[in-house]
């Protein structure tokens, strides 16, 4: 084992599948003279020249239709935003192309793509520049849905979403850029679509995925003093979800935490307690609780932002309540 960032874990990814399959390259904004926006592609542009890491224009939109239409024709591209707020730019070239290709043209045609980059809040950058958009994605049939939340899970993880055949969404943390973590020395790659329990526990499950699960585990560090036993669940996939996980969970410990930092209507936290819901109502002791930010845009005051995003403090108050302790 050895120790590397999560910005290093990425660019790792990309690079030892373009080293396996030519088809593979990397397209974006500031990805190939700059190194990435936050160096996730250094080394690259002078490893595998400038036909296979290519520098864009800020054209999301275009340089989104140009990458479909390369996947179509044999092609494996990464496409990578600066952040997935620009993706908004680029959507309808996501949603009603990249999504819908396979099933359009009977069959004839797929689309093996990893659009990739930061989501979710990054400290004060502004209500236009601090969403996360993990539900939108995952609401469209045709899409995967992958949010790492370490070094080990993003570089596997990573490395699976590029051989997929299917377009994947793969979404990031500006704040996780320079996390440190372990990854084999040799090659592994990690399965889309399967939760990971991170911390085993009898009393209250909590289920969180992508950076903001690190508040869980500080909430059951703290809970832990007080005699409450936590089991952690990250999704890591949001899209396909790994029920099966969650429901084994909550039939041991009867009660659900869920954790994510997104706004409230119709988020992922919402499909999740539909599900458990319906396939575990009998076991639940107490009913579910979400924590999402506040259902309003991100602020810019380091205040109001500490106040919208969700904290251990918050998670603890959730744990509490479902075990109706004061």
């Amino acid at each position: 084992m050895r120790t590397i960032q999560f910005r290093e874990a990425i660019c790792e990814a990309m690079s030892e599948e373009m080293r396996r399959d030519e088809s593979i390259y990397l397209m974006g904004e500031e990805v190939a003279e700059y190194n990435g926006a936050y160096k996730a592609s250094k080394g690259m542009l002078d490893e595998f020249g400038a036909k296979r890491v290519i520098d864009t224009p800020i054209a999301e939109l275009g340089f989104a239709g140009i990458a479909i239409g390369s996947a179509m024709n044999g092609n494996r591209p990464i496409v990578e935003y600066m952040t997935f707020n620009f993706s908004l730019v680029g959507i309808d070239q996501i949603i009603n192309n990249a999504a819908k290709i396979r099933q359009m043209s009977g069959g004839q045609f797929n689309c093996p793509i990893v659009f990739r980059g930061p989501t979710a809040s990054a400290g004060q950058l502004g209500a236009t520049h601090s969403q996360a958009f993990e539900n939108w994605f995952a609401n469209t049939p045709g899409l995967k849905v992958i949010v790492p939340s370490n070094v080990y899970d993003a570089k596997g993880l990573l490395k699976a979403a590029i051989r997929d055949d299917d377009p994947v969404i793969f979404m990031e943390s500006e704040q996780m850029y320079g996390d440190k973590g372990e990854v084999p020395d040799g090659e592994y790659v990690l399965p889309i679509g399967v939760a990971e329990i991170k911390r085993e526990g009898t009393d209250v499950t909590i289920v969180s995925f992508g950076k903001i699960i690190k508040e869980a585990y500080k909430a059951a560090e703290e809970l832990e003093k007080e005699n409450i036993s936590v089991e952690i669940i990250d999704l890591r996939t949001v899209r396909p979800m790994d029920h099966d996980t969650i429901i084994k969970s909550v039939k041991k410990t009867n009660r659900l935490v869920i954790l994510e930092e997104a706004w409230p209507f119709a988020s992922v936290s919402s499909e999740i307690t539909y599900q458990v819901q319906e396939q575990a109502f009998d076991y639940l002791d107490a009913p579910i609780q979400r924590i999402t930010t506040a259902d309003t845009p991100a602020a810019y005051s380091p205040v109001l932002l500490k106040e919208w995003i969700p904290n251990s403090e918050d998670v603890i108050k959730a744990v509490k309540y479902v075990l109706y302790v004061k």
